[in-house]
């Protein structure tokens, strides 16, 4: 395949932090009980499988999502694995390895393996880690679990040093199957205005096809 899916499936069944809104289809007219055409609509958090965060999730003068520039979410980006941290957050030790090769840089952490499931236990990142990518000219921080704070987190420290270095997030992502490589991103948020998030659909393009092909 010249591309990886990385975003998971959104149904009813996809889990989301207690207390938010979990997704749900209404279906208004349905085209296979004989009305002319199907036509549903949805109710959801935004921060719904694979998604962006916006700073005015994190911060009370952070942009909100239409106002984030789109070439943050697309362009060169690393997967790198990272070890089993042995406290709530992955830290700088913690990556396979710490070369960065591209402006946006997602951490495979396989804490959350079942995007159906909640599971509080999953890894955020530590403050050092963040500070160590930005001072290598990351822009985009992503990983494989809902958040990158821990689930229990109020004062959101990563959330905090993401803000003041103006780093873009994804959360949310599936990478289990994706190998340590380079690749091009594509996870662009939708344009909802005043919105402290938005859901993507994220996939990572394999750079030699795009080299490669013939446009």
């Amino acid at each position: 395949m010249f591309y990886i899916d990385i975003s998971p499936k959104i149904n009813s069944d996809l889990a989301v932090f207690p207390g938010d809104v979990p997704f749900q289809r209404k279906i208004a007219l349905n085209i296979n009980q004989g009305d002319h055409l199907t036509l549903s609509s949805i109710e959801t958090t935004l921060h719904i499988g694979a998604h962006a965060d916006a700073p005015s999730h994190y911060h009370a003068q952070g942009e909100s999502i239409e106002k984030r520039p789109l070439e943050l979410y697309f362009g060169p980006a690393q997967v790198i694995s990272t070890k089993e941290s042995k406290t709530e957050r992955v830290e700088l030790s913690d990556l396979k390895t710490q070369k960065i090769i591209a402006p946006r840089v997602l951490l495979k952490t396989n804490s959350y393996s079942n995007p159906q499931m909640w599971n509080p236990k999953f890894k955020g990142l530590s403050v050092e880690l963040i500070e160590f990518l930005h001072e290598q000219g990351v822009r985009l921080i992503g990983l494989d679990t809902p958040s990158i704070d821990p689930a229990d987190s109020k004062d959101l420290p990563t959330h905090k040093a993401v803000y003041k270095n103006d780093m873009a997030v994804l959360e949310g992502l599936t990478l289990s199957h994706v190998p340590d490589a380079k690749y091009f991103l594509s996870a662009l948020p939708l344009g909802l205005m005043g919105a402290d998030a938005s859901p993507v659909r994220a996939v990572l393009w394999d750079l030699d096809w795009l080299h490669n092909e013939t446009w």
